[in-house]
């Protein structure tokens, strides 16, 4: 059955843990929560003069796509920056070529649609801190800290020698 949404049954709110430069607003409740969206996450967001969206980043695993319901932000990504409007969309690909930031370089509050795939787990990279994020269990760790997938696995005889004897 179709779920009509009505954005004035909803708040904007703030996450509340957020930096001082960042202030996006989400209505709430989330949307994809209200709708039980299996595959989706999508919400209407606001984003306040002066303000960045979230910190540059890509997703690994899923495709992300923006219009600009009213007013006006600045894109960064990785060709640089542009100016979006309202009415424009903006589509993410997976991966590096897709990393984006938003600013809203305005006077006036910008509000659009954010709508992402969600097929089980994604991997967010943060190329500005170096950081991945593990959604949706928001995971977050420092790239540098990867290692091989061989270690620590080299004593396996006797992890199953010390199970076996117990």
């Amino acid at each position: 059955m179709p779920t009509i949404i009505k954005p004035e049954n909803f708040e904007f709110k703030t996450d509340t843990s957020s930096l001082e430069d960042f202030g996006l607003k989400t209505l709430i409740p989330r949307l994809g929560v209200v709708t039980e969206a299996k595959n989706l996450v999508f919400d209407i967001r606001q984003l306040d003069p002066g303000k960045f969206s979230f910190p540059y980043h890509f997703h690994r695993s899923s495709e992300e796509l923006i219009m600009i319901i009213s007013g006006t932000m600045t894109l960064r990504s990785v060709d640089g920056f542009q100016v979006l409007n309202q009415g424009e969309l903006v589509f993410f690909e997976t991966g590096e070529t897709s990393a984006h930031q938003l600013y809203n370089h305005s006077d006036l509050p910008c509000t659009y649609l954010d709508l992402r795939t969600t097929i089980g787990i994604d991997v967010t990279e943060y190329p500005d801190s170096g950081k991945i994020n593990i959604l949706p269990s928001w995971e977050v760790y420092e790239k540098n800290t990867r290692v091989e997938y061989k270690k620590g696995e080299e004593n396996v005889r006797e992890i199953w020698e010390k199970l076996q004897n117990k």
